[in-house]
């Protein structure tokens, strides 16, 4: 079934809620980017981030990254997402060796560091958000930056379950968000539910839809299903926009790399898509600089 994401409030519109099922996203970018079981699980997590985030944008023009930068071995991941649940991703270590006999933590892959995100609302600045990596498991770093960057009381869960043979068996995720004036016996009804619920994959994984694992969740709280959209993995890269990126780097550059008299390929990160220039085509590039 296709990749989808809900959104609803509970609690007589005291709680806004946005769920997502994610497996197809997780398994391409697991397919395209050849990933070992630790990135698998952390890219697919920041992807289900990306979907849902995506998600609660107003505009249609509005984009949103995501960047984690650690320490780890697999030294970051980056997301971006648009306000159509179209979402890309990358690692920046595919493979680091581990398995599924010797799984490595999450935490572990990425390490201490930051979580960063921009939003493009269509202003002369993107808007920059920043906190540190509290755990690296990427969830509980993303409840604490909309706790402190954004001043929202959110609860965050991600998940990606994996198959014997490492690709994705599950994956999905949820944000809970308390919007202001919530009641104290609206915030323990959701406390108490959250901590008796089993994992979002879990339930997934034992047959349930997204739709009865929420609705079991805000059972005492009045869920009303606002909306549902589909999320798909989407990378929109062209040979004209690599055009585009060979101008921007200037005059110079170009006549060294048609000097060389070889063909360069460039590779989109996101989809490891490869786009071959030839000398004449560097030179075609060239005179349109040249030309204005």
């Amino acid at each position: 079934m296709p990749d989808y994401v809900i959104k609803a409030t509970a609690g007589n519109g005291q709680i806004r809620v946005f769920a997502a099922t994610t497996k197809e996203i997780a398994e391409t970018a697991r397919e395209l980017h050849q990933t070992s079981p630790v990135v698998t699980q952390a890219l697919g997590r920041l992807l289900t981030a990306g979907s849902l985030m995506g998600s609660m944008m107003k505009n249609d023009d509005e984009l949103m990254t995501l960047k984690i930068a650690g320490d780890g071995p697999m030294s970051g991941l980056l997301v971006t997402a648009d306000a159509h649940g179209n979402v890309k991703g990358y690692p920046y270590v595919s493979d680091l060796n581990d398995s599924m006999e010797a799984p490595m933590l999450v935490s572990e892959a990425i390490g201490e560091g930051s979580l960063n995100i921009l939003k493009d609302i269509g202003l002369k600045e993107p808007y920059v958000g920043y906190s540190p990596l509290i755990s690296g498991e990427l969830a509980e770093d993303l409840t604490y930056y909309f706790a402190q960057s954004e001043q929202i009381p959110t609860s965050v869960s991600l998940g990606v379950l994996l198959n014997d043979d490492g690709t994705v068996r599950q994956a999905g995720g949820f944000i809970i968000q308390l919007l202001p004036d919530t009641t104290d016996d609206v915030i323990d009804s959701l406390e108490e539910a959250l901590t008796k619920t089993p994992s979002l994959t879990k339930l997934l994984d034992q047959g349930n839809s997204l739709e009865t694992i929420i609705a079991n969740l805000f059972i005492d709280l009045n869920l009303k299903v606002s909306d549902q959209t589909s999320t798909r993995f989407v990378c929109d890269c062209s040979r004209q926009r690599i055009t585009k990126a060979l101008i921007s780097i200037g005059k110079q550059d170009l006549v060294e790399m048609i000097s060389d008299q070889e063909d360069i390929e460039i590779n989109c990160d996101f989809c490891n898509k490869k786009y071959l220039f030839s000398p004449a085509d560097l030179q075609a590039i060239l005179n349109r600089i040249e030309e204005g």
